[in-house]
C-alpha cells in the first residue's frame, strides 16, 4: 500500500506517516498481530529516510497501537474490542476533581521533583521574580508546540493566557465577553460551571444533551450568545461530541454573531489514544476560546490552566483585563514549561492510556 508525504502540509513527515499508518491500522488493513513493513521498505516507498519510519513507529508504540519486538520488527497490537467509547467507560470511572486511582494524581512524583530541582538550579533566583501578566514565555511557548503536536491547533504565545485553575479563567472569560449575554450550558453538566458564572452575575440556560451533544433544538431555542461545551467526556454523562455536532456548534456561533467556550479538561486522558478534534481547530471564523488545565494530567494541587484566545480578542483583551497580574507562581510555570519541552508530559499521558486501554480490556473480558 502507498503512503504518501505532502511536502507542503504544515504537519511533519513523521506526523503524517504516522497518522495514515494508525488509519490503516484502525481500519483493519493491518489487524492483530501482523508484521508492519520494514523500516527501510517503509523509508523507500514514502521516499522518507528511516529516521522518519523510526518516528512514527516510536509514536504507535507509545500510543499502544503496535509493539516493537527485537531483531523481529513491528508487530500490530490494536484490537477494536481494546478501545470503547466515552459514553461506555461512565461517569463512576473518575471524578473530574480526582484521578483514577489515588486522587492525588497520576504523574510519576520522581519525575515532577526532579524537575522541580533542575528549575530551582537552572533558573535560580529568576523563580523570585514576578510573573508577566499573561504568564511566562517559557510556558506559553510550550503548550503552543504542545497544541500544535497534539492537537493540530496552530497558536502564537500572545494568545495563551496563564492563569491558576479553570474557575479563574472563567471569570475572565465573562469579564471579557460581558455579563449582559446569556450563557448556554450542557445540562448534566459540572455544577461548579454554573455556579461560578453566576457569581459573575451572569443568566445561564441549560441545554440538554443527547448521545452526540448538545441537542439540535436545544440550540434553536436557546437565547444566549455563549455556549460553554466540554466536547471530549463531558461531566458526568460521559458524552463526547462527533465532530458533525462540533461543527453544528460553530454555525451556531456563526449565525447569532456568539462565542463557544471550549472546555477540553480530560481529553488528554482519552482511552482510545486518539484526539478528537478540538472545536477550536475546527473554527475558521475566531468564534472559540480554547481551556484546559494541568489539575487532571499532573496533579490536583497543580492548580495551573490556560486557555487560548482567538486572535480578533487580544486587543480586546488587553485593553479590558490586561492590567491583570497571573496569579500562578513563575517557579510553577517554569517547572510545567520544562515538563512539556523535555518530553516528559507526553510520555505520562502515553503511559496513562496505555494503563487505561490494558484496564478497559480486562474489564470487558470479565464480562
Amino acid at each position: 500500500m502507498k503512503y504518501y508525504i505532502e511536502a507542503k502540509s504544515a504537519k511533519s513527515a513523521y506526523i503524517q506517516l504516522y497518522e495514515q499508518l494508525k488509519r490503516d491500522i484502525v481500519a483493519g488493513l493491518f489487524p492483530y498481530g501482523a508484521k508492519l513493513p520494514s523500516k527501510r521498505l517503509l523509508a523507500e516507498e514514502a521516499d522518507v529516510s528511516v529516521i522518519t519510519v523510526e518516528h512514527a513507529y516510536a509514536i504507535l508504540c507509545d500510543e499502544g497501537y503496535i509493539e516493537s519486538r527485537q531483531r523481529s520488527g513491528y508487530f500490530v497490537l490494536y484490537r477494536e474490542s481494546d478501545f470503547v467509547s466515552n459514553a461506555e467507560i461512565g461517569a463512576n470511572s473518575w471524578e473530574r476533581t480526582g484521578h483514577v486511582h489515588t486522587g492525588k494524581g497520576e504523574f510519576p512524583f520522581s519525575v515532577l521533583a526532579k524537575t522541580m530541582r533542575r528549575v530551582l538550579l537552572d533558573y535560580g533566583e529568576d523563580i523570585l521574580e514576578k510573573s508577566p501578566n499573561h504568564g511566562c514565555r517559557e510556558l506559553r511557548t510550550a503548550i503552543c508546540a504542545y497544541l500544535a503536536r497534539s492537537n493540530g491547533m496552530r497558536v502564537l504565545p500572545e494568545q495563551i493566557i496563564i492563569g491558576s485553575g479553570a474557575e479563574y479563567l472563567y471569570s475572565l472569560i465573562v469579564q471579557l465577553l460581558g455579563s449582559d449575554r446569556i450563557y448556554g450550558l450542557e445540562t448534566p453538566s459540572y455544577d461548579k460551571i454554573r455556579r461560578v458564572y453566576q457569581a459573575n452575575g451572569v443568566r445561564c440556560e441549560m441545554l440538554r444533551l443527547g448521545k452526540e451533544g448538545i441537542k439540535t433544538q436545544e440550540l434553536e431555542r436557546t437565547s444566549a450568545t455563549v455556549l460553554h461545551v466540554t466536547p471530549y467526556n463531558s461531566y458526568p454523562s460521559g458524552i463526547t461530541a462527533d465532530v458533525s455536532k462540533r461543527l453544528e456548534y460553530l454555525r451556531w456561533a456563526e449565525k447569532r454573531n456568539g462565542y463557544i467556550i471550549e472546555d477540553n479538561y480530560d481529553s488528554e486522558l482519552t482511552v482510545s489514544s486518539k484526539n478528537e478534534d478540538t472545536v477550536f481547530s475546527l473554527a475558521e471564523n475566531g468564534s472559540v476560546i480554547y481551556l484546559n488545565t494541568f489539575s487532571q494530567t499532573i496533579a490536583p494541587a497543580m492548580r495551573v490552566g490556560y486557555m487560548v484566545l482567538p486572535k480578533q480578542l487580544l486587543e480586546v483583551f488587553e485593553n479590558k483585563l490586561g492590567f491583570y497580574s497571573c496569579t500562578v507562581p513563575v517557579f510553577e510555570q517554569y517547572v510545567l514549561a520544562e515538563l512539556i519541552s523535555s518530553g516528559d508530559f507526553e510520555r505520562h499521558i502515553n503511559r496513562v492510556r496505555r494503563m487505561r486501554r490494558k484496564k478497559t480490556a480486562i474489564q470487558n473480558s470479565g464480562e
